[in-house]
């Protein structure tokens, strides 16, 4: 017997560079400051309240869409933040994290030959979904060194075929937060199309003073055709419990649950629960903000230190540098070489921006997490000062 021969539906995936990076972090011992998750704790009380909902028996199936009390809390907690009001019963999903969420969103409203477009460097999900719905990734290249839009090239972009376009707010991996005037150029660009948008806002309560965090809910002329993603994980420290959701109007809501129901139907029950009395107290994400910008701080303040470049961190827990002035044993090293080495030779994990572009574009730019303890975060400074 052998196994039947098949063609790979999709040649150009492979393994990602996270999962890559990691490996090799932990392979030599490095620390990790590549793959984008804390390596600190959540709030004890956070766990104590999934516990107690644990405890409390609830631990069978939830409603398709997410238990009704999480729901109520999503659709208050944006309404608080971002004056729009959601119906909790039908425009918010909950979702088992933000990476499901995308997924969904575009199978949802995608069909074969559907263009969508992308603003790169983009997180590396978002194409291979397009791929899976059998849509046309249209790619569209933000600007390099400040990674600001360019409308002239989005609206050039946009065709008869055009579907829909992903905007992501703090963006990963540059760090950049979309200002009021970019936020109202592209309600004016997508006004007179029939263009769907799906805003990935998982950074949300990450935007450094004195920024903040512009959802697409707050524009009526962006709420009325967005797909808003975010992510408890992000928010609350825990990646590993892949919970997030969508909040969308009715109609495209009705829509994105058809696939949801039969992609992964419904999400961990105590932890929905264990979320909703947790969320009663606005707290932990409304200091999130001062928690990031503290060990931001201290990351660039270590950083001004070596040869790298500092670029912007202006939202999310990430830092990119430029890496031309290193005396490296190369200089001609790419992005992902140098990553390499610096995993194996310097005992520091990072990220090349190359990854987030589908043709590896190398501008000599690597992203670090600073997700971290302090002590990590020390740890790695001291190893990166030898650079």
């Amino acid at each position: 017997m052998s196994t039947p021969h098949i063609e790979t539906k999709f040649p150009k995936v492979g393994t990602t560079i996270f999962t890559v990076m990691s490996a090799l972090a932990t392979e030599k011992n490095a620390v990790n400051l590549g793959q984008g998750f804390p390596d600190f704790d959540c709030d004890p009380k956070l766990v104590q309240c999934v516990s107690d909902a644990m405890q409390r028996g609830l631990n069978q199936y939830p409603p398709m869409t997410g238990v009704p009390v999480l729901r109520e809390a999503i659709a208050n907690k944006v309404e608080q933040l971002y004056h729009y009001r959601y119906d909790p019963t039908t425009e918010i999903t909950v979702t088992a994290g933000a990476t499901q969420a995308i997924l969904s969103c575009i199978l949802a409203v995608v069909r074969a030959g559907d263009e969508v477009i992308v603003l790169e460097p983009c997180y590396d999900s978002y194409i291979p979904n397009i791929d899976m719905a059998g849509g046309v990734a249209v790619r569209v290249p933000l600007t390099p060194g400040t990674f600001r839009p360019d409308f002239d090239k989005i609206a050039a972009a946009i065709t008869p075929k055009t579907r829909a376009i992903i905007v992501n707010s703090p963006h990963n991996p540059s760090a950049t937060v979309w200002t009021q005037d970019e936020m109202l150029q592209l309600q004016e660009l997508l006004a007179p199309t029939n263009i769907l948008l799906i805003s990935d806002e998982v950074y949300e309560h990450m935007v450094y003073a004195p920024l903040q965090h512009l959802s697409a809910s707050s524009f009526p002329g962006l709420a009325d055709r967005a797909f808003i993603v975010s992510s408890f994980g992000k928010t609350y420290h825990v990646t590993g419990w892949k919970v997030g959701y969508v909040a969308a109007p009715a109609v495209l809501s009705a829509e994105f649950r058809k696939v949801h129901q039969f992609n992964v139907f419904t999400v961990n029950t105590p932890v929905q629960y264990g979320l909703a009395t947790y969320m009663q107290d606005p707290k932990p994400y409304l200091e999130l903000p001062a928690f990031y910008a503290a060990k931001r701080d201290l990351f660039r303040q270590g950083l001004a230190h070596t040869k790298f470049e500092l670029l912007a961190s202006e939202g999310s827990y990430f830092q990119c540098v430029r890496i031309d002035k290193l005396g490296v044993p190369e200089k001609n090293l790419s992005e992902a070489e140098f990553c390499k080495w610096l995993t194996t030779e310097i005992g520091v994990a990072a990220i090349p921006l190359s990854a987030f572009y589908a043709d590896h574009f190398d501008q000599r730019v690597v992203r670090f997490c600073f997700a971290k303890k302090d002590e990590t975060l020390k740890l790695a400074l001291g190893r990166l000062a030898r650079l």
